[in-house]
């Protein structure tokens, strides 16, 4: 018999379960407030196989991230570079596309490349500096795409490609490549 998942649950206020499976290979199961134990488990149970595959595809990113060494002012002046670029490509795009953002904001995430909200305001990782200019400017076009689709629907896409038509490209690229940017400062 298979040994049991460990995961961590996080009760909200939506109506659905959902399982993820983290950049380090943790388990997460979203849940409905005061959804049963039981069901939980029931659930992770009909689910272990998915789990356990993307606990596999994780644990292989792991093993194959490069580190990249930089000092902390190295960082520092990436963000600064990140800022200004992403800046510069958000009103490009957004006059293009017909939206206007808010504040744009650079971070650095663990798990996300880019995120919008409902008021506008758009965050981006600074490593999207260190990657190709195309994917950059695909995560540029798909946070954009959000002001007008607020989800991954096909009506989405279809926005995301109306402004970069070969988005399939470096979307596939940064799924495959983005978790290698892991980034170690020295001294």
């Amino acid at each position: 018999m298979d040994q049991a998942l460990d995961y961590e649950v996080i009760y909200s206020g939506r109506k659905t379960l959902a399982v993820t499976v983290t950049a380090d290979g943790r388990v997460v199961v979203r849940a409905p407030e005061r959804f049963p134990k039981s069901e939980i488990r029931r659930f992770i149970e009909d689910k272990q196989d998915w789990i356990r595959h993307h606990m596999k595809l994780s644990a292989e990113r792991k093993r194959n991230q490069k580190k990249i060494r930089m000092t902390a002012e190295e960082r520092e002046n990436y963000k600064k570079e990140a800022k200004t670029v992403i800046t510069r490509l958000c009103r490009i795009y957004a006059e293009q596309m017909g939206v206007s953002c808010g504040k744009i904001t650079i971070r650095e995430q663990k798990t996300r490349w880019g995120s919008a909200s409902s008021r506008g305001n758009l965050n981006f990782n600074w490593k999207l500096i260190l990657m190709p200019r195309k994917v950059l400017e695909y995560v540029v076009v798909h946070e954009l795409a959000h002001l007008k689709v607020m989800n991954h629907s096909p009506a989405f896409y279809e926005a995301v490609a109306q402004y970069m038509p070969d988005y399939e490209q470096p979307k596939t690229w940064l799924s495959k490549h983005g978790a290698e940017y892991n980034i170690h400062l020295i001294s």
